[in-house]
């Protein structure tokens, strides 16, 4: 079983390490300042947001096509701090 420590060192691998450097720093510093305060549903469903594709993850994120319902509230989240820090 993957410890809580081994989990959030996996998931920030694979948020810094995506495939475009695009959500490489979109994902990944979200990921460094606000991974470790997410509650283990939101853990869970950051998780799972990590297993789509760049492509589809980056135009949810920047708006230009609509996230999923179950990933939209994250999504916006996301949006909002790659927004926030300029």
């Amino acid at each position: 079983m993957e410890t809580e420590d081994a989990r959030l060192k996996r998931m920030t691998m694979r948020s810094w390490r995506r495939g475009t450097k695009e959500m490489d720093i979109i994902l990944g510093r979200f990921c460094d300042d606000r991974l470790a305060g997410l509650g283990r549903d939101d853990l869970d469903l950051y998780d799972e947001l990590l297993s789509e594709n760049d492509q589809d993850l980056y135009q949810w994120v920047t708006g230009q096509v609509p996230a999923p319902a179950r990933f939209a509230g994250l999504i916006a989240v996301i949006a909002d701090h790659a927004g926030g820090r300029g």
